[in-house]
């Protein structure tokens, strides 16, 4: 490699340092009248994915043809050979041996070697592009072909500068280290790692495979309102906003259900949303405050309807995703193909923490149990027999709940948009489904009695409003709808995170957002994470 010392600062450099040699370059190219970024265009003919894949089948087909004659195979790879090829990316490396250098480039499919000479390009061009720096933008025209070494390359003919990078990469092999790093500057995380493109790419392909399951059996996909003009009493807290021209608060939706609810009652049978919620709430490895859901209305089914619908739906997205229903998460396998354990949430208390519902006489016996087992309820006597089994299913059950299983019969107590179960209006027809000790969905046979669902929601309200929290209201108008008449209807809804979590076996929510949200550093700076040596060090 030769001696670039005049090009490439040290690795003691401050960062601003490497800035400002960067800034002098493009101070100098722009004097000379070569100011790349007054480019505004170039002719790429293929991704560099795409360009290899073509080589690779005109050199079998050449190879079926000549068999091992070495001058047969150059003479029938030849009318391949003899195409230029425009492609375009990021510089990631380099290596100069005198009048003639190999260089990676890397576009949004694929890195391929890049092999220039003095003698090709000009030796104008060739000096200038060794002043270039790992991180620029090149267009390179050139033909592909194969090295001594095996490797498939593109021989460089002409090379265009067409954006200057004026901030060094991280160490170039071992990509971003700093975790906090890689979410704030998702953009250096993307050029220094590109597996991690690989969990977006699948995130978009999982969302394509649930828009067509659901298309598939006859749902609507439609768009309701992000900002709404009342706070419901929904145990999630809103975000608010103002808005100026109507002189009032606005919250951002938690959920997407009330209005599509509405969209039932109004005659769409089968609906759903793919829909960014908002929670002013906690943040952990499974919650963002906002996060992408899907939820989704069908008349004239339930929550039995529902569970059918949702093992199918996962099973075809994995199968389609992944190529198999058989998922490894952080080291487990978690069978979506197979049938899904089904259990209620008296069985699965019983099972799982041997307490048994039916063995409380009265509300006073369940709180006695619960103290016996040191599961926090609320003291006093407002804790009844239902908010007891709740706390004995997060005490004892959900931590067990690795392969997927669906807990259904909810106590009333928490699941004030379900439906009663006519031989027990104690229990709600709601089931949730957990995969990996994590909830993964919640699901209804949705209450359409506008009568109940007024006194289920004032008594929210009037529980937040015992909290302090006085803006909360009833939604009057979805009562009104409900009056109109609300079809038997099940309703899902599961959000698209934890999915793409558990189908990428990613750890983190953070690292299936590709902007989660951040609490921003004092000093918002643009310089990589001081232990990740610039690349320029390394050259």
């Amino acid at each position: 490699m030769a001696d670039e010392k005049d090009l490439t600062p040290s690795p003691e450099t401050d960062s601003t340092d490497y800035r400002q040699i960067r800034l002098d370059k493009l101070n100098a190219l722009k004097a000379a009248g070569q100011d790349p970024f007054t480019i505004t265009s170039y002719p790429v003919d293929e991704s560099l994915a795409a360009l290899r894949a073509k080589f690779e089948a005109a050199e079998a087909e050449a190879k079926a043809q000549a068999g091992d004659d070495a001058e047969a195979l150059a003479a029938a790879l030849e009318p391949f050979s003899a195409q230029r090829f425009h492609v375009a990316g990021r510089i990631m490396s380099r290596r100069h041996m005198g009048k003639a250098s190999f260089f990676d480039l890397r576009d949004h499919s694929d890195r391929m070697q890049m092999y220039i000479r003095m003698n090709e390009v000009g030796k104008e061009a060739f000096e200038a592009f060794k002043k270039w720096d790992i991180g620029d933008i090149a267009g390179v025209k050139g033909f592909v072909f194969r090295t001594r070494t095996g490797e498939i390359s593109l021989h460089v003919e002409e090379i265009t500068l067409l954006a200057k990078s004026l901030l060094p990469l991280p160490e170039k092999w071992h990509g971003l280290k700093d975790q906090d790093t890689r979410y704030r500057q998702r953009y250096l995380d993307l050029i220094c790692s590109p597996q991690v493109k690989d969990t977006f790419i699948k995130r978009s392909a999982i969302m394509r495979e649930i828009r067509s399951y659901l298309d598939g059996i006859g749902y609507i996909e439609v768009d309701t309102p992000v900002l709404l003009p009342i706070e419901i009493g929904a145990s999630a807290r809103p975000f608010v906003t103002h808005h100026n021209t109507l002189g009032m608060d606005m919250y951002l939706r938690i959920e997407t259900e009330l209005n599509l609810k509405r969209l039932i009652v109004g005659g769409f049978d089968r609906v759903y949303e793919v829909g960014r919620i908002f929670r002013n709430e906690g943040m952990d490895p499974s919650h963002n405050p906002e996060f992408t859901s899907v939820e989704m209305y069908q008349a004239y089914t339930d929550y039995l309807g529902m569970m059918d619908l949702i093992e199918d739906m996962y099973r075809t997205v994995a199968r389609n995703v992944c190529g198999t229903d058989t998922i490894t998460y952080q080291g487990t396998e978690i069978a979506i193909g197979k049938p899904w354990e089904r259990l209620t949430m008296i069985e699965a208390v019983k099972k799982y923490a041997g307490v048994d519902y039916h063995d409380w006489a009265d509300d006073a016996a369940a709180r006695a149990c619960a103290k016996a087992h040191g599961v926090e309820v609320e003291e006093g006597e407002t804790a009844t027999k239902g908010h007891v089994l709740i706390a004995f299913f997060d005490a004892f059950v959900e931590e067990k709940l690795i392969q997927p299983t669906i807990i259904y019969d909810y106590p009333v107590e928490n699941s004030p948009l379900a439906k009663r179960k006519p031989a027990d209006p104690a229990f709600t027809e709601r089931f949730e489904y957990f995969m990996y000790a994590r909830e993964m969905g919640n699901a209804f046979s949705e209450l359409n009695d506008p009568i109940d669902q007024r006194e289920r929601f004032e008594r929210q309200v009037a529980a937040k409003r015992a909290q302090g929290n006085m803006n909360c209201q009833v939604d009057d108008d979805y009562v009104t709808a409900l009056e109109y008449g609300l079809p038997p209807t099940g309703g899902l809804g599961f959000g698209v995170d934890r999915l793409v979590m558990l189908l990428t076996d990613s750890p983190s929510i953070r690292d299936v957002l590709l902007f989660p949200t951040m609490k921003p550093l004092p000093t918002q700076g643009a310089a990589p994470a001081a232990e990740d040596a610039p690349a320029d060090a390394a050259e």
